[in-house]
């Protein structure tokens, strides 16, 4: 019953999750809109917390962030209810969009008419970046971190270990000073409940297990277990994001088995073309909701072969799959930390920690508006780059919900 007093919050989850274009880094500037200035579920320097946190942890950050929000407001069910929310409108979309393209190929159409998103997602994402500047960056040291995480990360977007190596090296520096020190507070020892840890570690041992029992033993629909065993491995050692989780998929399903070794061993193994994969992941920073529903997509292609009921089976074993480690790791990671950071050397990490993720922020800003080809002049162009100015402009001086911005930028996009 007291999950009743939570559904005008889980309402907004719900409009927030069919809105949030631009992948993690839009989300952010959506965020602070949604839950911090609208409804204040959080306070903006929680949030700042709560997404640097995740960045610590492996699978899907925005998630992760968007169910530690529930997690405050209601606990352990109201962040079960917040996750569902959160992935279901994305995962059905990019459900259906399997089949679409598999039958129809309008992959390209779709596109077309969302061109405006990928710019509205770089306005909320200075949005995020000057906000956060701003709460975290304010002394010599932290502008440093923030600097160099920012070159670092736009010189080595795509590879998986630079996000780690920031966050630690960031870490490592704010506790040269001994300055800063938390309030003072009697920390008690902490009852620590394994129960999520111990899941998440059997779940991925099972998967692997009846994963390779079942190509051994080529069991009829041993490509079931295959895509389980696929996906929650994505989905608990995948730091950085949607870019990584391309370079694993595209490693996994077309480099993979045409090498000489799975060629003879497994001549079976899931195979999808590139273009495939691309096209999945085109689509996905095209529609509201987390980048790693993509599995929803990808899945379903996985067992297409074996009719539509086995591919609506494997969107939904993708999504399943991809998205439990990041809540098992993050349900349990999260209390942990909530008593760690009480300590003067996690206390005076999360400063450094914080100038990191500002300076990804900036870099993703640039990355992205590099890959956009916004340089260019053409009428596309110079509507773009307005939308981008127009969406920033939007969120910092007036009080038009993130939503409607959304909308409009819709529209536009049937428009030109």
């Amino acid at each position: 019953m007291k999950l009743f007093r939570h559904i005008p919050f889980l309402k907004t989850v719900f409009l927030y999750s069919i809105t949030a274009f631009g992948g993690p880094q839009g989300h952010l500037g959506m965020m602070i809109k949604t839950f911090v200035q609208k409804r204040r579920d959080v306070t903006e320097q929680e949030l700042i917390e709560y997404n640097s946190f995740c960045q610590l942890l492996p699978g899907a950050s925005s998630t992760q962030t968007v169910t530690l929000i529930g997690y405050k407001r209601g606990g352990v069910p109201l962040a079960i209810l917040t996750l569902l929310i959160w992935i279901f409108p994305a995962a059905i979309i990019m459900g259906a969009l399997s089949f679409l393209v598999t039958y129809y190929q309008s992959g390209t159409l779709i596109m077309n008419h969302l061109k405006f998103l990928g710019p509205m997602a770089i306005g909320f994402l200075i949005f995020a970046a000057i906000r956060y500047f701003i709460a975290s960056v304010t002394n010599l040291i932290t502008q440093i971190i923030m600097l160099v995480s920012m070159i670092a990360t736009f010189l080595f977007f795509r590879t998986p270990w630079v996000f780690p190596v920031l966050i630690i090296a960031g870490s490592f520096i704010t506790n040269i000073s001994s300055k800063r020190i938390p309030e003072k507070e009697v920390i008690k020892p902490r009852h620590i409940r394994w129960t999520n840890i111990w899941l998440f570690i059997l779940v991925f041992v099972i998967a692997g297990l009846l994963s390779e029992t079942a190509r051994k033993q080529d069991w009829r629909n041993r490509k079931v277990y295959n895509v389980f065993e696929n996906y929650y491995r994505f989905g608990s050692i995948v730091f950085g994001g949607g870019d990584v989780l391309l370079a694993m998929m595209l490693d996994q399903y077309v480099e993979r088995p045409t090498g000489p070794v799975v060629s003879v061993k497994n001549p079976k193994a899931i195979r999808l073309e590139k273009d495939e994969i691309l096209t999945g992941f085109g689509l996905v920073r095209a529609i509201p909701g987390p980048v790693f529903s993509v599995a929803s997509f990808t899945g379903g292609l996985s067992l297409k072969d074996q009719g539509k009921t086995m591919q609506f089976i494997g969107c939904v074993i993708g999504t399943i799959a991809i998205f439990l480690p990041s809540a098992l790791l993050v349900l349990f990671f999260f209390p942990v930390w909530q008593y760690l950071k009480k300590y003067v050397l996690v206390y005076r990490a999360l400063e450094g920690i914080n100038a990191v993720v500002v300076g990804v922020m900036w870099a993703a800003a640039i990355y992205l508006f590099r890959t956009m080809h916004l340089d260019s002049i053409s009428t596309i162009t110079i509507v773009s780059n307005l939308v981008i100015l127009g969406t920033f402009l939007l969120l910092k001086y007036s009080k038009v919900p993130a939503p409607v911005i959304a909308v409009l930028c819709l529209l536009l996009g049937w428009v030109f």
